[in-house]
């Protein structure tokens, strides 16, 4: 097991992995059937959702339950810059800096909070979100939502929508997971573990946390505004529901199921988010909270660290099987029933010190 973990750490063994999972992603919508390529755009589109509420919680350890609020932002931005024939480009940026921007100005009052209270304000952020949506109808759509048809494929690119579209998901997605991996290794993330881990510690070696706890915040609302335009992407429709306080928790559970605090997990996340309501439906519709509830409980107990530490716990267990076996394996025997001498033979002793030891017994009688 060591030396397979050892040849997977070569820089060429892992280019050359890179490089066959990057080719197989541009082969496979070109040879999946619809179905497939919907249900994996959605994968990328709920991951960059679960990348976003990552950072704030898995690496940053703040409560934030508001996450899918960011998303239907940018969903509705994205929207309204589609409708008002805004440029695509211009419409993506506003999709993600005004999320940010919200995000950033419900941190600089939350984020000194911390404890519950910032959970209380993030629970609010939906709760408030979905009303408005429906009374700002001229902008919004009002409950009936809003329609905008933008990511259909070009003529020229020989796709059907369904390929042209998983290939914007792709690169975008792509982008916003090597961004956040830079983020978390880099001194950004490795403040905020600081930060995590104890805010007294942090502030004695020099590093702010409430400007840590504001930032993560604030990249986890953008993530939410670039999830929210790539949802426009898949579905090209939005409406009040998008916001719902269920799909917030549903995010939540995602992540902590494909493992809080990697940024693997928030791909697995994204998968969880997907598959499950749908292989529930396939059965019945009505067991989708009732095994999604399950799941989240047995990898709870089971897999504290989400699915992606099942790898590391596999070897630990097979590290305490094998010391188990060694420790209850018999100490080996001498041929004739004495016990094994060391390789030296028995250990030398003076050739008077028994004699001495007499005598001094002797003299103390």
């Amino acid at each position: 097991m060591a030396g397979t973990v050892a040849f997977l750490r070569r820089p060429w063994v892992r280019w050359t992995i890179f490089a066959l999972v990057a080719v197989i992603l541009l082969v496979a919508p070109l040879v999946l059937p619809q179905f497939a390529n919907q249900t994996l755009i959605r994968i990328g589109v709920y991951a960059v959702a679960v990348l976003g509420l990552n950072i704030v919680m898995g690496y940053g350890g703040q409560v934030n339950l508001g996450q899918i609020f960011f998303l239907g932002l940018g969903a509705y931005v994205t929207a309204y810059g589609v409708v008002n024939d805004w440029n695509i480009v211009l419409t993506f940026a506003a999709a993600c800096i005004i999320p940010a921007v919200a995000g950033l100005l419900i941190a600089l009052a939350a984020a000194r909070l911390g404890g519950l209270a910032i959970a209380m304000v993030t629970i609010a952020l939906p709760i408030v979100g979905v009303p408005l949506a429906k009374r700002f109808s001229d902008l919004t759509g009002g409950s009936q939502g809003v329609s905008a048809r933008f990511s259909d494929a070009p003529d020229w690119t020989g796709l059907y929508d369904d390929q042209w579209q998983f290939y914007i998901v792709l690169l975008i997605g792509a982008v916003s997971f090597l961004l956040a991996r830079n983020f978390v290794t880099g001194r950004f993330g490795r403040a905020l573990a600081i930060v995590r881990e104890n805010d007294s510690v942090a502030s004695s070696m020099g590093i702010s946390p409430y400007r840590y706890k504001v930032l993560a915040f604030t990249i986890a609302s953008l993530f939410g505004g670039v999830s929210g335009f790539l949802y426009m992407v898949a579905v090209q429709y939005t409406s009040p529901e998008t916001l719902s306080f269920g799909h917030s928790i549903s995010l939540v559970a995602a992540m902590v199921v494909g493992g809080a605090g990697s940024i693997v997990g928030s791909l697995i996340g994204g998968a969880y988010y997907v598959f499950v309501p749908q292989a529930t439906s396939a059965i019945d519709p009505n067991l989708t909270a009732i095994i999604q509830g399950v799941v989240l409980l047995v990898v709870l107990f089971v897999l504290p660290g989400g699915l992606v530490s099942l790898p590391r716990v596999i070897r630990r267990l097979r590290r305490r099987s094998g010391s188990s076996h060694a420790a209850g394996r018999p100490a080996p025997q001498h041929p004739d029933g004495a016990a094994p001498q060391p390789p030296g033979g028995p250990a030398p002793q003076h050739p008077d010190s028994t004699t001495t030891e007499n005598t001094e017994r002797q003299g103390q009688q």
